[in-house]
């Protein structure tokens, strides 16, 4: 099989930040770089977990929802992916330095009913918002 883009960079080599991967059929695939890869410093299961549920609604509610396909976890837990058509790279820096301010006001997490999630019982608010404070800090100064 062929190795497939994601793991033909190297991730040593990575920093954290916001970086456009590809576009794709109109698709753009956004690195949402929380951590820097392999230094020992992960985002937790249940953080990561609410920081999905707490960003996917934010996105999904905000002016630019049409334009938003997909906002996930990397499974290295050092990120996110944020998939988007027809925006660029200020727009989506506009909007998730926006975003992450948005998601510091959460006093429950979104979604976190049993019957609106798989793994509900796992979350972590505190963290999450820790996390996204420092992704935020990150987002501020580029």
């Amino acid at each position: 099989m062929d190795r497939i883009p994601s793991f033909s960079k190297d991730h040593d080599k990575l920093a954290t930040g916001l970086h456009e991967c590809n576009t794709v059929s109109g698709v753009t695939t956004w690195d949402l770089r929380f951590k820097k890869p392999n230094a020992g410093d992960y985002i937790s299961p249940a953080a990561l977990h609410t920081i999905e549920h707490l960003l996917a609604t934010i996105l999904r509610n905000s002016d630019k929802k049409q334009n938003i396909i997909y906002f996930g976890p990397m499974g290295c837990r050092t990120g996110f992916y944020l998939l988007t058509v027809n925006m660029g790279y200020d727009e989506v820096l506009k909007l998730l330095k926006e975003s992450f301010v948005l998601a510091l006001g959460f006093t429950e997490v979104p979604g976190n009913k049993r019957e609106e999630c798989g793994n509900y019982l796992e979350h972590d608010l505190d963290g999450a918002k820790e996390e996204c404070k420092k992704y935020s800090e990150i987002l501020q100064n580029l």
